[in-house]
């Protein structure tokens, strides 16, 4: 996938509000460590046509190496995100999770796209921002190409949508993206970014 010259400009921006955002290594207790892995090796399991050909020994080696990665998963997991390998990179050898619940992650609704859109509202503000917070767990918001990528796996937010990261020529001109699925057919959206509503969230991507 090749990442356009906005598209970079944001995923730089996320990246340094990630670092800024998580100072503290994030660790989960033995027993999370191991709930956790029961908890993907079945979901590994029981939908492996979205990741033919690969194994759950290689999947579990590298998140076994990765303990942060691991507390990501467990952020993705704990807000309804149902994670699950969606590919693998044969260079680099990374796996590549994505939010794969069948509606928007329940625990990352009624955000804002980013913190300016938070700033602009004057009342009646969200909890927070989808930007920020997929920061602070360690994982990016989905492009609009990996949103149909995911979508090529099974039926997803048919009743919900999602936030997915927007361009900088839109945002600076106030607009924010997000899709759905509706009509069995994917809809990518606008909305000014400081909006919010209960049945939109986002889904995030990880790559251990």
């Amino acid at each position: 996938m090749i990442e356009s010259p906005s598209l970079k400009a944001v995923n730089k921006q996320m990246a340094q509000t990630k670092e800024g955002i998580s100072s503290k290594k994030k660790k989960l207790s033995p027993d999370q460590h191991e709930e956790l892995l029961r908890t993907l090796k079945a979901r590994f399991e029981k939908n492996m046509t979205r990741h033919k050909g690969l194994e759950w020994a290689g999947v579990q080696a590298k998140l076994e190496a990765n303990p942060e990665k691991l507390w990501s998963l467990d952020e993705m997991e704990r807000t309804g995100g149902e994670p699950d390998v969606v590919g693998h990179n044969k260079k680099t050898g990374e796996y590549v999770f994505y939010d794969c619940s069948a509606e928007s992650p329940k625990g990352r609704r009624s955000l804002c796209y980013d913190r300016e859109a938070l700033d602009s509202r004057k009342e009646n503000k969200p909890a927070n921002n989808a930007i920020e917070t997929a920061a602070s767990m360690g994982i990016e918001l989905l492009t609009e190409e990996q949103y149909r990528e995911l979508q090529k796996l099974g039926d997803f937010d048919t009743k919900t949508s999602s936030w997915v990261m927007t361009p900088s020529p839109i945002r600076k001109l106030g607009g924010a993206l997000f899709c759905d699925r509706r009509y069995d057919t994917v809809f990518v959206y606008h909305n000014g970014a400081e909006s919010y509503y209960g049945a939109r969230g986002f889904r995030g991507s990880l790559r251990v």
